[in-house]
């Protein structure tokens, strides 16, 4: 992904724009066309709920609140922008909150996904346990 969809104001219109109904069906699509075309790996926080909930693979990625807002922090200042660690903490947890109590597709742990919490994983640690995971579900 570039850094340009990274920024903080980016962050916070994604999860207005996903609200609104004329968006979701129209990307609804999109992704689903995509998906039957190709062999796919999706990001998102109804995919495996909505978009795509027949996927062979799904997984909850997850890290606490404070940790995601620590690491994206780092893609902050690494992109020379200054906010503060509690700035972007608020924002993670609006943004977890806005999406989790949206009336159209709300984010929500699919049934059948695996939970991945790599609040204590270095990046090189959270990919391992990744593909290891992927690896094991398409073996099945």
């Amino acid at each position: 992904m570039t850094e340009e969809i990274r920024t903080p104001e980016m962050s916070r219109v994604a999860s207005l724009i996903s609200a609104q109904p004329a968006v979701r069906a129209f990307l609804l699509d999109l992704q689903r066309d995509m998906a039957k075309r190709y062999s796919v790996m999706m990001d998102g926080r109804d995919i495996g709920t909505v978009v795509l909930p027949g996927a062979d693979v799904k997984v909850y990625l997850t890290a606490s609140p404070e940790v995601r807002a620590r690491r994206r922090l780092g893609d902050l200042e690494a992109q020379g922008l200054t906010v503060s660690y509690e700035q972007v903490l608020e924002e993670i947890r609006q943004r977890d909150h806005q999406d989790m109590t949206r009336s159209i597709a709300p984010l929500k742990q699919a049934k059948d996904a695996v939970v991945l919490d790599t609040s204590s994983l270095n990046q090189e640690e959270s990919l391992a346990a990744l593909k290891a995971i992927v690896e094991e579900r398409i073996a099945r």
